[in-house]
């Protein structure tokens, strides 16, 4: 008698091999744009107060047109293994890399806006094999580095509802698939507001967090302030005002928003541009200390999975959030970097998180802390989560 043939399992468990492969036609089409770009006229201001100027962004624009080569940031990618998977009626593209310590503590890095996958490349070797750059086995991970719903690979929903708190559910769901009982988050960014929804979540097997971005604002802030929670007021209202432009019209109208940026890779690259100038720890122009190729890795990123839109929706889905965040009681480990905006005292930190297992304070370092810092932010993981082993 022939045995009868295993189930199948449903296509939503399946986890898939993924290829990144964007052909010769639509980088040539970038670059047609590219060439055909109008120029709006000059800023009237000697400084960014205006927002990107002109001359600076046709500087990136043209290399990135005659000297950026697409193809060796495809290749870069594709060394990792990469899969997608159907969660919650969604497909959500991932890196997975094993350490080969098989004692390894498993990771999940979430990225925010506008981030992707690509901010963490320069941690995946540190975090996986430690002992190849100087480190400790002890301190391997095994990391999982999703993309966002709408960002990069990853599907883009076609319904509302994809708050910070479903795609948490899903990172549990993405966990578990890979077969984690147990395992660690940390993110920065949206990163950081998707990794707080954990931590409020603390679902079974999440042992701990890291955050570079803190959620720990008081419900109401007090009437006397010390000078470091003065400077964190202040650093918030130039993040709501000044500097919120994006914000506001990416909570607001993030269709717009995609409208102006699907059609025009200039216009894709000038938005993010500016973020990386503003919000960086620079000396005025974010080349100081983002290479223009890891720009132009990101900002094309964007563009070739026309996400503008769809990663702009996450400002929208989550409007009513504040730095207010929640109260947590797992173990949540913290580094805050100096000219992140807002910068939030420890007193409000230690306030919000009751398990506080590391408090660090890098010597340098603005917002996008994966991207501008990768090896402090490989040492502060590290140390931030190393009691969660035992």
């Amino acid at each position: 008698m022939t045995a009868p043939t295993p189930p199948t399992p449903p296509t939503s468990t399946l986890v898939r091999p993924f290829t990144v492969s964007i052909s010769d036609a639509e980088i040539d089409d970038l670059k047609r744009r590219l060439a055909r770009t109008r120029w709006p006229d000059p800023e009237t201001v000697g400084d960014w107060s205006q927002g990107v100027r002109v001359a600076n962004a046709r500087s990136l624009v043209g290399y990135w047109e005659h000297g950026y080569d697409w193809r060796r940031f495809e290749s870069e990618l594709n060394r990792f293994p990469q899969f997608r998977t159907e969660i919650d009626g969604l497909d959500i593209h991932f890196i997975h890399v094993k350490s080969r310590n098989p004692c390894a503590m498993p990771l999940i890095l979430t990225h925010g806006w506008p981030g992707s996958i690509a901010e963490f490349l320069k941690l995946i070797g540190p975090l996986t094999d430690p002992v190849s750059f100087g480190g400790d086995a002890a301190d391997s991970f095994d990391v999982v580095i999703p993309s966002l719903p709408g960002f990069g690979f990853s599907q883009k929903p076609t319904e509302t509802g994809w708050t910070v708190s479903r795609i948490a559910s899903a990172w549990v769901e993405l966990m578990k698939r890979l077969g984690y009982p147990k395992w660690a988050a940390q993110g920065g960014d949206w990163g950081a507001v998707v990794t707080t929804a954990l931590g409020a979540m603390h679902p079974e097997g999440l042992l701990g967090i890291h955050l570079n971005t803190q959620y720990a604002l008081p419900a109401q802030i007090p009437g006397t302030l010390s000078p470091e929670q003065r400077h964190t007021v202040e650093t918030l209202a130039l993040y709501t005002g000044e500097l919120g432009g994006s914000n506001h019209l990416q909570g607001t109208k993030p269709e717009t928003v995609g409208f102006g940026l699907a059609d025009s890779p200039a216009g894709q690259a000038a938005w993010i541009y500016e973020k990386f100038q503003s919000k960086t720890d620079n000396h005025g122009l974010a080349e100081d200390v983002l290479g223009i190729d890891d720009m132009l890795d990101a900002i094309s990123l964007y563009w070739f999975t026309n996400s503008a839109a769809s990663s702009a929706r996450i400002y929208w889905e989550n409007k009513s959030l504040t730095f207010a965040g929640p109260k947590l009681s797992l173990p949540v480990a913290v580094t805050v970097f100096p000219r992140d905006i807002p910068r939030l005292p420890r007193s409000w930190i230690e306030d919000t998180y009751h398990n506080l297992i590391h408090y660090g304070e890098a010597d340098k370092g603005g917002h996008f802390a994966a991207l501008e810092q990768p090896e402090l932010l490989v040492g502060e993981i590290r140390t931030g989560l190393r009691t969660l082993r035992s």
